[in-house]
């Protein structure tokens, strides 16, 4: 099995506490990696700790990827759990469910900081001791809004985005270093992600969307993540049939953004399931960018 490759490798996910974090976590603690896992809170992570195969080798480093000034030490304290750090999971973020106009700049910057600031700190103050040893892989947990926009999702398509050009870069200039880089866009996954996403008055969206609540259950997902990760892809799509909105993307683009900008969310997501079904067949040999991951 490919992911036999992770047993005693040392795994850092952020975001470890819920979704698609503490799924990663339990399959990778399956795996048999040792475990770093961070969030905010350490009484969310302990429970997460207990659910892992072996608690033994689970570390918890809680801090907030909002206080960039106390990334450096929360790395500090990471790499002295293990000495080191093989595979880094960006995983955590924050969403904002709002249009652009009515969202406050205080709340585009506080995405902008938990979702692309953060990672790109944690990244600066943890590559040095990667490139020390000439190995590591950074997985970067992205999303759909970093390859298009999405109505009421402008902050957080934007910190997605700036994820996927500050990575594409480091790609280019560390892979003769050794260092790996994999970027993973989930589709719908059942999380809370968009139950705890903000509105433009700070308060919380509360409700989750029915394609969501229909979307891939959350271990599957990890265990999809790990595959692509141990198979060393650059990039990985994972999800179900809202994945080829990529495909109308890419090759019907007028259509696309008419299809974005003038319907109701569930009513778009069937139309693009529709309008893609026949042109995801026509062009299995021409995916957009990455294929798909296979299913188990």
């Amino acid at each position: 099995m490919a992911t036999e490759r992770f047993a005693g490798k040392v795994v850092w996910i952020t975001g470890a506490s819920s979704g698609i974090g503490r799924a990663l976590a339990l399959a990778w603690s399956r795996a048999g990696a040792r475990l770093i896992l961070s969030a905010r809170q350490l009484a969310h992570l302990e429970p997460v700790r207990q659910a892992c195969s072996d608690p033994g080798q689970v570390r918890l480093v809680p801090f907030d990827l909002a206080d960039l000034e106390a990334i450096p030490a929360a790395v500090q304290r990471a790499l002295a759990e293990f000495g080191q750090v093989d595979y880094m999971v960006h995983n955590a973020a924050i969403a904002l469910r709002e249009t652009l106009l009515d969202t406050p700049l205080e709340l585009d910057q506080r995405v902008m900081t938990t979702n692309y600031f953060g990672p790109l700190v944690l990244t600066r103050a943890l590559l040095p001791s990667m490139l020390a040893r000439r190995t590591g892989r950074f997985v970067v947990i992205s999303s759909l809004s970093g390859k298009h926009g999405v109505p009421k999702l402008s902050a957080y398509a934007a910190a997605k985005h700036a994820l996927h050009g500050a990575f594409e870069s480091l790609r280019t200039e560390v892979h003769d270093q050794g260092i790996r880089i994999t970027m993973i866009i989930p589709g719908f996954v059942r999380t809370p992600i968009l139950e705890r996403a903000l509105t433009g008055s700070g308060t919380q969206y509360g409700r989750t969307l029915e394609s969501y609540q229909r979307g891939m259950d959350p271990d599957r997902c990890a265990n999809r993540i790990l595959g692509a990760v141990a198979r060393g892809k650059e990039e990985a799509l994972v999800g179900g049939w809202e994945l080829s909105s990529l495909y109308l993307q890419r090759f019907f683009p007028r259509l696309f953004r008419v299809v974005m900008r003038n319907h109701p969310v569930q009513l778009r997501m069937k139309l693009i399931r529709i309008l893609s079904f026949g042109l995801a067949g026509r062009v299995k040999d021409a995916p957009p960018r990455r294929a798909p991951v296979p299913p188990e």
